[in-house]
């Protein structure tokens, strides 16, 4: 009985690691892989992009100020802006 669960759990293991190797080498060898590594790194540049502001300087995400219409802004431009 013993000999039959510890084969079962040998084969799902194979099947997962059968599978991690092929999404492994899909994204490391094909042209999907590479757009998609693209995107994300556009995607992590861009998050980066709106930290910063330009009068005042690189802010973490947790300091910006969400506007009504989702547009991140730096607090002391907020405070400028609307409460001159």
């Amino acid at each position: 009985m013993g000999a039959i669960i510890v084969e079962g759990v040998l084969f799902v293991a194979l099947l997962a690691t059968g599978g991690a190797l092929l999404y492994w080498l899909l994204l490391t060898f094909t042209p999907a892989g590479v757009r998609l590594r693209q995107t994300q790194n556009r995607k992590r540049i861009d998050r980066k992009a709106e930290l910063v502001c330009s009068i005042h300087g690189l802010r973490t995400e947790d300091q910006l100020v969400r506007l009504a219409n989702g547009e991140l802004v730096c607090p002391d431009c907020y405070k400028e802006t609307f409460h001159d």
